[in-house]
């Protein structure tokens, strides 16, 4: 069994994982990214998870900054997990795994769809080169040492 840290990879994906690896946290970013949810009750009601994995999980959140506990509005002396900047930048990734479960796992069509606020355009997740402006093909990405690689691994094919 895998433990919850990957302190041995020297690797920011590895490091994406240790936050927001486990199979409910993605859940629960969508539901506070897409459907608005903010409260425990909520998520639980939303997911139907145990309550004590529900709590861990978004006390990771809160610990990781991607979401902060604040007085709910209304002066109910309740509290809200609402997302932080942290927290909404996991959007392109909820909808990158959605776009790869909507080709490869729903063979009824996509469960759900994502459009864009302003204009209602589908939005899609595309590999873009910086340099060229190009959409890319998964196979045309190559990943070389960066500036943070401390291993002296390679990742050439």
């Amino acid at each position: 069994m895998l433990g919850r840290t990957y302190e041995h990879e020297n690797c920011s994906a590895a490091r994406a994982l240790e936050v927001a690896g486990e199979r409910w946290s993605l859940l629960i970013l969508r539901d506070a990214i897409f459907r608005g949810l903010t409260r425990f009750s909520e998520f639980e009601r939303s997911l139907g998870l145990a309550t004590n994995v529900l709590a861990s999980r978004l006390d990771l959140f809160v610990a990781e900054e991607l979401m902060e506990l604040v007085p709910a509005s209304g002066h109910t002396g309740q509290l809200e997990y609402r997302l932080t900047a942290k927290g909404r930048d996991f959007e392109g990734v909820v909808v990158a795994l959605a776009a790869w479960g909507d080709r490869w796992s729903a063979p009824d069509g996509p469960p759900i769809q994502f459009h864009h606020a302003s204009c209602g355009g589908p939005v899609t997740v595309d590999l873009r080169c910086s340099g060229c402006d190009r959409v890319i093909q998964a196979g045309d990405v190559l990943a070389d040492p960066g500036p943070g690689n401390r291993s002296g691994k390679e990742f050439r094919r």
